[in-house]
């Protein structure tokens, strides 16, 4: 009997190349790595403007029919068993005709899959179209879980840049320029994190004909439908699906507040077939069987949130989110050190510019942040894990008085570590 083990040659432990590659490329090792700089001695309250989740807040509780129909979903003892592949009936159904509200033709049931909230549509989107050789184009800066996933499922990623002097539009010769024959997709998030923008109706079709031209489909992440606050309206890229095949991303948790609910889905916005012709839609109810299925309950929730919800919590949400922007971009403004391209006006976030020119002992945007999280209990986001070097992503939401107290914080901080004689500020190069 060996009660050692010692000399057993164990076989496990080796690293998988894949996963180590999809480790590094997502946000939350970085952001991580911010905040265990926190000083857990400081008494004052930290300030989590790094990752969008409004939650914790009592001002962005979800609506009351939203829990109310959770509830019922439980109590009705009818969805605790395994859901379908492509996700309850009855959901399906209700998400169909919550998005057919907004696009020019009508969604069947059999046009959505029901997935664990929208990064689960992102590995879905990403496992399919991992054929040999397959790239896909992505925005830069973009959402970090398309670079990990991607590096799981062997796609190549290719970057085009979004445009801070354009208010983060499309650089549409870009895409044209890195598309080959290998391009199956390229992906927008909109509204966009983490620039804050929102795309106007001129700039889809310009995306939608780009798509077209190239041959190639849109995945079109939504998971911030109507979440603006600004003057330009959300418009669903599924509008311009009979030009070229959309495959939106959604779900409730940011319209309703609820990111840890894990609800989402994706649909098939494509009048003319072509997704179905290419055995797209087969590939991905295909994999949606091998993988993970969303809570039954909250899929059988579904129905009652969308039916029963007031327009009244989505307005409110907004006007709290909408002061939360103002104050977020009136006090960046404030800040010598931080240039801010373009004031938000849809998603949680906002991009900036950090002027290391400005200040004393800080290499980059990275010894930014571990050294603001340490010095004042205010977490941001660097903008190299966004592969963005000397940017920064700030979520504005976060209980307006609290957002304020960190902001000041924040001025405070590059104030304290600023260079003499740096009372302006001075343009430089975008770093990407």
């Amino acid at each position: 009997m060996d009660n050692g083990g010692d000399e057993v040659a164990w076989r496990f432990g080796a690293k998988n190349p894949a996963m180590a590659s999809a480790s590094v490329k997502g946000v939350r090792a970085l952001q991580g790595q911010v905040n265990a700089c926190v000083d857990k001695s400081d008494p004052r309250p930290l300030v989590p403007l790094g990752t969008g989740d409004p939650s914790p807040f009592a001002c962005f509780r979800t609506a009351a029919a939203a829990e109310e129909a959770v509830i019922a979903a439980i109590t009705a003892a009818k969805h605790n068993g395994y859901p379908a592949s492509a996700g309850v009936p009855e959901a399906c159904s209700a998400v169909a005709a919550y998005l057919s509200r907004y696009l020019p033709y009508e969604l069947s049931p059999d046009d959505i899959v029901i997935t664990a909230g929208c990064n689960h549509g992102i590995e879905i989107m990403m496992a399919v179209l991992a054929s040999p050789g397959a790239n896909v184009l992505v925005p830069r800066p973009g959402y970090p879980l398309y670079e990990a996933r991607a590096a799981l499922s062997g796609v190549e990623l290719r970057h085009y840049n979004l445009l801070p002097e354009k208010g983060w539009d499309v650089d549409i010769e870009g895409v044209e320029s890195l598309a080959d024959e290998n391009t199956v997709a390229m992906v927008i998030v909109n509204p966009n994190n983490p620039c804050g923008n929102v795309y106007s109706k001129e700039h889809l079709a310009k995306i939608a004909e780009t798509a077209r031209k190239l041959g190639i489909m849109v995945i079109s992440d939504e998971i911030y439908d109507h979440f603006t606050f600004g003057s330009t309206p959300f418009v669903p890229m599924g509008v311009f699906g009979d030009i070229a095949p959309v495959v939106t991303l959604g779900g409730i948790s940011k319209r309703w507040l609820v990111p840890g609910w894990r609800l989402g889905w994706l649909a098939v916005t494509d009048p003319k077939g072509f997704l179905r012709k290419k055995m797209i839609f087969e590939s991905i109810i295909a994999y949606r069987g091998v993988s993970v299925n969303p809570a039954a309950i909250v899929q059988g929730a579904i129905p009652q949130i969308i039916a029963n919800t007031d327009e009244a919590f989505f307005t409110n949400a907004m006007n709290i989110m909408r002061e939360a922007a103002e104050i977020c971009y009136q006090k960046l403004e404030g800040i010598d050190c931080i240039t801010c391209p373009h004031k938000p006006e849809g998603s949680m976030f906002v991009m900036v510019k950090l002027e290391t020119a400005y200040l004393e002992g800080i290499n980059d945007d990275i010894d930014f942040c571990t050294k603001l999280a340490k010095e004042e209990s205010v977490v941001l986001c660097p903008g190299s894990a966004l592969e963005m070097r000397n940017w920064l992503r700030v979520t504005f939401a976060v209980d307006p008085p609290l957002l304020e107290d960190g902001l000041d914080r924040l001025k405070s901080f590059c104030l304290r570590h600023a260079k003499a004689k740096t009372n302006t500020k001075q343009a430089t190069p975008r770093e990407v």
